[in-house]
């Protein structure tokens, strides 16, 4: 005879899968099933209402929005052109200039939209005809324009982030500018070894060398391109030193980032301010629904105990640390091949943070570890958003996309592998703001 709470965890993670795989929305699918286990268990469903509204009343999730806002109002304000200018002036010289421009844009760029897809959909177009018109296969200028947008996700300001810390705040506390700053040495490594193996694409393809490294032109790049990247000093410094909280500091950002985009590089007008506000109310509203209907989800995974039997299960398997960090990181690249990131972190993060934690290791590194496993997930079918902007900004079929990402799934793993079992090569970083 099966147990209750045996069912209730098969019907809870069952029916989500069911309805992930009948293509029902994820918010719909978390909602449904939470709802149904409710109703098994015999809890009072307005318990579902509480943990929806419990899971939003947050101060650090007020940082959202702001970051949110801050991408947006970035993207619109004409940073892209100056953030390519400097890394053409900064890398564009060495062999196969136009793929390291294209690495090093995204690292800085993703440390002001914060976001995987807005990295890709606003310097894709860009990058990938850069590096066409200098001899570069569509398919490689592509999977590269989408692997290193990754970085955005991992160099701070990331919002992923901060859904992290909310995740992890039943099991343990985590500390925003400790985990804002372990993201700067994983992002680096992303970035190296995306360089490194584009240098040896362009070596073998006789990809052309364009120019000579100027320092004057490179600092003109750097004095324009900078009144952008410093917003994102606002959030980090503000953070580590202690002046302003993780929220402070991000409407800190917003503000600067307004006057930059319009009295700077006026890249937009005060009619187009409504139009930017709308944008980030549309992408606020999905982050928050997902955020509410995955408290109760959460709530249940810890009613259930479902952490505990994880645990169990795979420590009864094996007690080798390597092997079970082997385990966790397949599960998590599983997993973020079919649901979305936001959703995966709020829903994993209980379940295998104590799994982690037990094993001697930061919870920090976790955060960074998890966010590069969904990171790849977002360059995956069948629901890899990422894969589906670098499909419809390049015109390659999604199949032809995912067969020519072979080799970066392969690269981005070899940093996943540095940064899972070589914790001490970035938690160096956020050890210091001890």
């Amino acid at each position: 005879m099966i147990s209750t709470t045996v069912a209730a965890t098969l019907l809870l993670i069952g029916l989500f899968l069911v309805l992930v795989f009948l293509r029902v929305p994820i918010v719909y699918a978390i909602g449904i099933a939470s709802l149904a286990d409710f109703f098994y268990l015999g809890i009072n469903p307005m318990q579902m209402a509480l943990k929806f509204v419990g899971n939003l009343n947050s101060y650090t999730l007020l940082a959202v929005p702001f970051f949110i806002l801050m991408g947006e109002l970035m993207s619109a304000g004409g940073i892209t052109d100056t953030l390519i200018d400097f890394s053409k002036e900064l890398v564009g010289w060495f062999r196969g200039g136009a793929a390291m421009v294209n690495v090093v844009a995204s690292f800085f760029f993703g440390g002001i939209s914060g976001s995987s897809s807005a990295d890709c959909a606003s310097l894709g177009p860009i990058e990938i005809k850069m590096m066409e018109d200098q001899g570069y296969d569509r398919d490689f200028a592509t999977c590269l324009t989408m692997a290193s947008s990754v970085e955005g996700i991992l160099v701070p300001p990331s919002q992923n982030m901060v859904i992290f810390t909310l995740a992890a705040s039943g099991v343990t506390s985590v500390s925003i500018g400790q985990l804002f700053l372990a993201g700067y040495v994983p992002g680096a490594v992303l970035s190296v070894v995306l360089m490194v193996y584009s240098y040896y694409v362009s070596v073998k393809m006789n990809y052309p060398v364009t120019g000579r490294f100027d320092l004057r032109a490179c600092l003109r790049a750097f004095s324009r391109a900078v009144w952008g990247m410093l917003s994102v000093l606002f959030v980090v410094v503000g953070v580590i030193t202690g002046v302003f909280t993780t929220t402070e500091s991000a409407a800190c950002a917003v503000v600067w980032s307004l006057v930059v985009g319009l009295f700077i590089y006026k890249g937009f007008g005060f009619k187009d301010i409504p139009h930017i506000f709308n944008n980030v109310t549309m992408t606020l509203g999905e982050v928050l629904i997902l955020l509410g209907v995955s408290g109760a989800f959460t709530y249940l995974l810890t009613y259930l105990k479902v952490p505990s039997i994880v645990s169990e299960a795979l420590f009864g398997l094996t007690d080798n640390k390597i092997l079970i960090l082997i385990m966790l990181n397949i599960l998590m690249l599983l997993l973020g091949c079919m649901i979305e990131m936001a959703c995966l972190i709020l829903m994993l993060t209980p379940v295998i943070l104590p799994i982690w934690m037990s094993l001697g290791l930061s919870p920090i590194h976790l955060g960074v570890v998890m966010v590069l496993n969904l990171g790849i997930g977002l360059l995956t079918p069948p629901v890899g958003s990422t894969l589906f902007i670098g499909s419809a900004i390049s015109g390659i079929k999604i199949e032809k996309l995912a067969k020519s990402m072979i080799p970066f799934y392969i690269v981005m793993g070899i940093a996943l592998i540095i940064l899972t079992y070589f914790p001490q090569s970035f938690m160096w970083l956020p050890n210091m703001a001890i």
